[in-house]
């Protein structure tokens, strides 16, 4: 249980720093309007991304509650899911960008954090991403697995807040440096792919006991 624990870490770990349209959004309005509106909009994100959280947790626990196939189903499905997303990461050529503009209009801090809000609660690719990629490491024959799905997702959550809080914090110092070393996005998104693309083949070969 604590070796499944280590590689979602991990697996968390890598995704959360891999550049995203949330840590670019965060990035955005660190240079844009400060470090405080920075840190706004990650506090909304974090605030949406557990919206979709609650909803996953939900949505598979009311599968469990219907069958333990059905559960391994949508498991298997999610490791497929996976497996796509490592595969466009590795195969993608188009590096992912902080340049931000810096003339945008300034806003008060509350509608930078609901903007934070509204831009991960109505993107249906986080959703999706959460329902794939809980399950591969929840046994639901042990326990109560609705509440590690629920710790596991608050768990990537926070990591991926913090890292976003880090960006809006040192974008001001970075932003250049960032804008002019692209290969270092390339670099981060193949292994974050590599990673991806192992958990989403060893849960598919991995016989259910």
């Amino acid at each position: 249980m604590n070796h499944h624990f280590w590689v979602f870490a991990m697996a968390s770990l890598l995704l959360n720093i891999t550049p995203g349209n949330d840590m670019i959004f965060v990035a955005s309005r660190s240079a844009g309007q400060g470090t405080r509106a920075g840190i706004m909009s990650a506090l909304g994100i974090m605030a949406g991304c557990m919206v979709h959280v609650l909803a996953a947790v939900a949505g598979l626990s009311a599968i469990m509650a219907r069958s333990a196939l059905a559960f391994s189903i949508v498991k298997y499905i999610g490791a497929g899911y996976l497996i796509y997303l490592g595969v466009r990461a590795l195969t993608n050529r188009k590096p992912a960008s902080f340049g931000a503009d810096t003339r945008s209009e300034r806003q008060p801090y509350g509608k930078v954090f609901w903007q934070g809000v509204w831009t991960n609660v109505l993107n249906p690719k986080v959703a999706l991403f959460f329902l794939a990629f809980l399950p591969q490491f929840v046994d639901i024959g042990h326990g109560n697995p609705q509440w590690r799905i629920l710790f596991l997702g608050a768990w990537f959550d926070l990591g991926g807040t913090l890292v976003n809080i880090l960006v809006a914090i040192l974008i001001g110092r970075m932003s250049h440096w960032l804008r002019n070393n692209p290969r270092w996005f390339v670099i981060q998104e193949k292994i974050t792919g590599g990673v991806l693309l192992a958990l989403g083949i060893k849960v598919a070969l991995t016989s259910k006991n």
